[in-house]
């Protein structure tokens, strides 16, 4: 059975190839399942911010022009894209190849988080999650969208068939629920939506004194 970090660099190796079409991938769905989701995080984005796996920087048009933005991503070929689409949009942001499980920054070094269809993919999600909630501030705000499992039973079925090939292949995971691991974190949820048969999830939850 292959050890851990074997299973990592593989997965890493994965989203490296995967890199170039990624955008024309998202732009279906973002049309089709997420609508308007990336703005409506990105818009509620203020102060020192932190995207967690932030790809290829699908997101980097839609922050307003005052934030001051930080971004992380796992795969190299990615965080290339991403560094491109910044320059040609003259966003100044830092950007930085780095694990989500260990985020390379001080405890409360940020106003807002954002992670966006990410987390249905980074190998140990809760602990991502903690990890966006040790780098915020006190009074600060996570913002998360992702695809989750499904509110009825025949969904999550198809789901969970999905997974038989999706995981193995690219970690990628259909039936998490980031909700449960922010709660447990002890953030404040302050908006929730959940459509497109319970598939689709977008969080606004605040880190408490």
């Amino acid at each position: 059975m292959p050890s851990t970090s074997n299973n990592q660099e593989r997965l890493r190796r994965y989203w490296d190839r995967h890199a170039r079409s990624y955008d024309r991938q998202m732009r279906v769905f973002d049309r089709l399942l997420f609508g308007d989701s990336r703005t409506w995080i990105c818009s509620q984005a203020t102060g020192q911010v932190l995207e967690v796996a932030i790809g290829t920087g699908l997101n980097l048009p839609l922050y307003p022009a005052d934030v001051e933005l930080t971004g992380i991503e796992w795969s190299p070929a990615m965080l290339d894209i991403a560094l491109h689409r910044a320059e040609q949009l003259g966003r100044a942001a830092q950007l930085r190849e780095a694990d989500a499980h260990d985020l390379p920054f001080p405890d409360a070094s940020f106003d807002t988080v954002v992670c966006t269809l990410s987390l249905c993919a980074i190998p140990d999600d809760r602990r991502a999650v903690a990890e966006m909630t040790r780098v915020l501030r006190t009074g600060g705000r996570l913002l998360l969208l992702d695809h989750i499992a499904g509110s009825a039973w025949p969904v999550r079925a198809l789901q969970r068939l999905l997974e038989l090939v999706t995981v193995p292949l690219g970690g990628e995971h259909f039936r998490r629920r980031p909700l449960l691991h922010v709660q447990a974190a002890g953030l404040e949820i302050e908006q929730r939506d959940r459509f497109k048969l319970g598939i689709v999830e977008r969080i606004a939850a605040r880190k408490p004194a």
